[in-house]
């Protein structure tokens, strides 16, 4: 089983940029995602492997390590797979997923990869972009097709263009499809992440959408400049007063029961089973449980 965990902010790093790759090590995202798709031109793919490849084997970085591959349409997808999967990646990235069989294809070659590297077989888990509207029409079951699945990402502006929409800051025209990948995540039980924020001048702008996807039930956010890192973990943190009072749950369901009591009040208000999970949820933010 993969080791991704939750993640608030997953930094796009280009993989055809060495500088950029190597300050990515000391980076505080959650996740760095070396990126071998749009952030590299048609002409610098192969050189992009060979640097992704060079990175990683000077050593892990203090994030997670995601490696994104190009899109099984390009062709390019195995030949990347092939020269980048070292130990360390903790999940790779596929861009554009449609369908629940190129879930199973990339999960079938990640297998034979494994055994051939001594790797352990299944340990790399995989994180789907959704960034088109077949992808969100197949999102569920494209979370289902492979155990490897460990989360889906809302891809905003590719899905955009796909849709034909106008793309605005309030960002009306993905609304369905947002809520439709948050409960596809949640019904397979994977992470939802959202789509990148392309305006860097505008960090208001940044935390209001991340806390809108935070609200939805999003738990972490495709961000592009080193400077979104830190709104966008704040964002996604839980503050304060949320988590003395995720203690008091706890706390209140624990008395209650250690009495032996099927019913738990807290503050006058009942306290059920599904706010007792989300204290939990909550803390183990914070303690890294």
């Amino acid at each position: 089983m993969s080791q991704v965990k939750s993640l608030r902010s997953l930094l796009f790093v280009p993989g055809n940029k060495a500088r950029m790759l190597e300050k990515a090590r000391a980076l505080p995202a959650d996740a760095v995602i070396l990126d071998m798709e749009d952030a590299v031109p048609p002409g610098e793919k192969g050189s992009a492997r060979a640097m992704v490849r060079e990175a990683l084997e000077k050593g892990a970085y203090g994030a997670q390590t995601i490696v994104r591959v190009n899109a099984w349409a390009t062709g390019l997808t195995e030949a990347d797979l092939k020269e980048t999967l070292v130990a360390g990646v903790a999940a790779v990235c596929l861009p554009k997923a449609e369908t629940p069989g190129e879930v199973e294809r990339l999960a079938s070659l990640l297998a034979m990869l494994e055994q051939e590297r001594g790797l352990p077989v299944g340990g790399v888990g995989l994180i789907l972009m959704v960034e088109t509207a077949l992808g969100v029409l197949n999102v569920y079951q494209m979370a289902r097709a492979s155990r490897r699945v460990r989360a889906l990402c809302f891809g905003g502006e590719d899905l955009a263009w796909d849709l034909g929409a106008i793309r605005t800051k309030e960002g009306l025209e993905l609304a369905h499809a947002r809520a439709q990948l948050v409960l596809a995540a949640r019904a397979a039980g994977v992470l939802a992440i959202d789509t990148v924020y392309t305006d860097l001048k505008d960090e208001a702008g940044l935390l209001a959408e991340a806390r809108l996807a935070r609200q939805l039930g999003y738990s972490g956010k495709l961000v592009i400049h080193p400077a979104q890192i830190e709104p966008v973990q704040r964002a996604f943190s839980p503050g304060e007063q949320q988590v003395a009072h995720a203690r008091r749950i706890l706390e209140a369901f624990e008395a209650a029961e250690a009495r032996g009591e099927g019913v738990i009040a807290l503050d006058g208000e009942m306290i059920d089973a599904p706010v007792v999970a989300r204290a939990r949820e909550v803390l183990a933010l914070v303690e890294g449980d």
